[in-house]
């Protein structure tokens, strides 16, 4: 399979469980962890990626928007699954024939769930989300309580969780952190109050998951972590995270380009002596992000090799003088490692100003995806044959 693509990722599933494993071990037996594999799994692939947190010890699953759930479905995943994002009461119908759990915010969704789960005999679980700081998607806390009074009433749906989600849990000043779980916990205790259970609350994302305690409740959310990227960039996990994702391809040309030549659009690279350089077949058409244009490196031989000049929608050029041996189709590495070195996400997500899991999700459906075991091919997920 391996001879056949040109550029490929390689996802590995063994990486992806002991991620689990690991926060699993850090959180304790008495919470659940809910795998949050929205956006096609942070662009690992959702179905095989899911399959594996399961097995690993994920008990539920989440994802942003019900199209992500039903996918899940029809690959037949069983386990719970919580759309966290917004749905229109049009969703109704998808959201109790494929059995996904609800975070409604309007009285007109929740009502159309009742009537749908009433229609067909089906109970909705439905999760609450407290706008804890955030100023997204959710319920302020003062809102609630009236709107928990009225799911409860509904016939057919029935009350299972309360959830937040933290602005700065990633940060190492927890100030924010503390006013938000303040008025969490101020939600949940005006709930019991007034006689309304909530079997399950969850508030961790990956980096509260990893470093407060305190947010565990019963349920931990994490995502990026899963994956076996960093949460923060200012402090570092509390144990080993794995990455899973390499981006990979293959020297597409080699040759000697002379002095004073220039490369790439706009020749805003001009060598400046004999210059081997070699083409790598991947562009911003794949999510490789152009704004690395003269700034990134990737491996060829295991050592570095610089971007020169512009990225291109197809392909790039690297400057690989002084890398003995190399030939055409050498496997080169984007995200990864080769050999002693490594390309990180976090490294491109520093380079282009943004974060770890924006450089996975960006990676596009048209890179074919293998799914390793064992250091073996398992499974493939492609677009049309997937070869090219």
């Amino acid at each position: 399979m391996l001879n056949r693509l040109v550029t490929w990722i390689e996802v590995d599933l063994d990486a992806i469980a002991h991620n689990v494993r690991a926060l699993k071990s850090h959180v304790g037996p008495a919470v659940e962890l809910m795998a949050v594999v929205k956006g096609n799994a942070y662009g690992h692939g959702a179905m095989p990626v899911a399959r594996a947190m399961l097995e690993a010890g994920a008990t539920r699953l989440a994802v942003g928007r019900t199209n992500e759930g039903v996918e899940l479905r029809q690959d037949r995943v069983h386990a719970p699954i919580l759309v966290m994002g917004y749905s229109p009461p049009t969703s109704a119908e998808a959201f109790v024939r494929y059995r996904l759990t609800a975070s409604p915010t309007t009285a007109e969704f929740a009502q159309a769930l009742s009537a749908r789960a009433e229609a067909v005999g089906v109970p909705v679980p439905v999760h609450l989300k407290v706008d804890s700081g955030m100023s997204r998607y959710g319920l302020m806390p003062e809102e609630v309580l009236d709107f928990a009074r009225l799911v409860t009433s509904l016939p057919g749906l029935r009350l299972e969780g309360l959830f937040t989600h933290f602005a700065t849990a990633d940060a190492a000043d927890d100030a924010y952190l503390r006013r938000q779980l303040a008025a969490f916990r101020d939600v949940l205790a005006a709930l019991g109050e007034a006689g309304i259970r909530v079997p399950l609350v969850h508030a961790a994302n990956s980096a509260a998951a990893l470093r407060y305690p305190e947010t565990h409740f019963n349920a931990v959310r994490p995502g990026v972590a899963l994956y076996g990227m960093e949460p923060s960039d200012e402090w570092p996990p509390a144990f080993e995270l794995r990455p899973a994702l390499a981006l990979k391809t293959r020297v597409g040309r080699l040759r000697e380009l002379p002095a004073g030549r220039g490369v790439s659009y706009g020749l805003t690279f001009i060598t400046t002596r004999p210059t081997v350089a070699a083409l790598v077949p991947v562009g911003y058409g794949d999510g490789y992000p152009r704004v690395l244009s003269n700034l990134g490196h990737v491996l060829v031989g295991g050592r570095r090799a610089p971007i020169l000049g512009r990225v291109c929608m197809d392909m790039f050029v690297v400057d690989v003088t002084g890398i003995p041996g190399i030939k055409q189709d050498d496997e080169v590495v984007l995200i990864g490692r080769q050999g002693e070195e490594c390309v990180r996400a976090e490294e491109l997500a520093r380079l282009t100003g943004t974060i770890n899991y924006e450089v996975t999700t960006a990676l596009l459906p048209r890179v074919t995806r293998l799914y390793m075991q064992a250091g073996q091919v398992v499974s493939a997920a492609s677009v049309g044959d997937g070869w090219y």
